[in-house]
């Protein structure tokens, strides 16, 4: 299973790369590795306005469909089209052409809270 040190991750199974005050989020190798082959993913609405653990979207593979969570609170400013047409991507490369979308964090919002590729790796430890 891969974990990149240089990101951080929430107990949900989703990844956060942070940009200054952006952020990308995805969701893990554990999580599309659990999910088996995806087929279908509801991504956020650009503008949205989403708080920290509220659901911005779903990913529904053959196995089953599972929420994706927002880590931090904020505004989406991009969503990854390129999954509309193939969300296989998020099983081939979960942490680079996989991604789901980008939030410009609200004020206050920051990564200190979230897991880091250590803990994240207890955490899914079998």
């Amino acid at each position: 299973m891969d974990i990149p040190e240089d990101l951080r991750y929430s107990p949900e199974h989703e990844w956060v790369r942070t940009d200054g005050t952006r952020v990308r989020i995805g969701i893990t190798d554990y999580a599309q590795d659990a999910l088996g082959d995806i087929v279908f993913v509801d991504l956020p609405t650009v503008g949205s306005a989403v708080d920290a653990g509220g659901q911005i979207g779903e990913v529904e593979s053959t196995k089953s469909v599972s929420e994706i969570y927002a880590p931090l609170a904020g505004t989406v400013t991009a969503v990854n089209d390129a999954l509309t047409d193939a969300p296989e991507r998020i099983n081939q490369d979960p942490y680079s052409e996989g991604w789901i979308c980008e939030l410009e964090l609200a004020a206050g919002a920051d990564t200190s809270g979230l897991l880091d590729a250590a803990a994240y790796g207890e955490l899914t430890a079998d």
